[in-house]
């Protein structure tokens, strides 16, 4: 069991990574997209670079979160945190130009937050 639970905080530390690498792309694209093409990244300033990377964050949470809920502690608040994380970011373009900054915040927040949970959630399993 233990070698399971460190295969899945693998997976919640690669997530907060993943998400945590992903608000700061965001954040400081704006600042870096001129610079961007002199060396050779341009394609990180692409909408499509940023889908993929929210595509891999969020499969990788929802494996994690579901392998801790279904072998540990049997709690859907982190899914649910995550799910709701992984949907603000993905509609921020919906709210405008000026919110961007917020809802990346949040978004990237929350799903941080739910990998979080989800280790402490696993690590204070009584029945493991």
């Amino acid at each position: 069991m233990q070698s399971d639970l460190n295969h899945n905080n693998r997976l919640d530390k690669l997530g907060i990574t993943i998400a945590s690498v992903c608000a700061i792309h965001c954040i400081l694209l704006p600042l870096l997209l001129p610079v961007l093409p002199l060396i050779g990244l341009s394609f990180v300033g692409d909408h499509t670079f940023e889908n993929i990377v929210l595509i891999v964050s969020m499969v990788a949470g929802f494996i994690a979160l579901f392998t801790g809920f279904k072998r540990y502690h049997r709690k859907m608040y982190p899914i649910y945190c995550l799910a709701l994380g992984g949907v603000i970011y993905a509609l921020k373009e919906s709210f405008g130009e000026d919110l961007h900054p917020y809802l990346i915040a949040l978004g990237a927040g929350l799903i941080i937050f739910a990998h979080v949970m989800n280790v402490k959630l696993c690590r204070s399993c009584k029945s493991c």
